[in-house]
């Protein structure tokens, strides 16, 4: 096997971890995001439901 000048072993490994390294970066940013989009839906939904059952309350009296 010809290896070309400059070519430094293990270089592939170290850009494959860099890679990975960075994809668990980004897979932690996505989830981060994604609980508080969801936390904000919940908080969002029990607003609502609040004001739905405080105005329909409200129209009883």
């Amino acid at each position: 096997m010809a290896v070309s000048p400059g070519h430094c072993y293990g270089s592939e490994s170290a850009e494959s971890r860099r890679r990975s390294t960075d994809d668990a970066g980004l897979r932690r940013r996505c989830r981060t995001m994604v609980k508080q989009q969801r936390t904000r839906l919940y908080i969002l939904r029990r607003c609502v439901s609040m004001l739905l059952c405080w105005h329909a309350h409200s129209l009883s009296d």
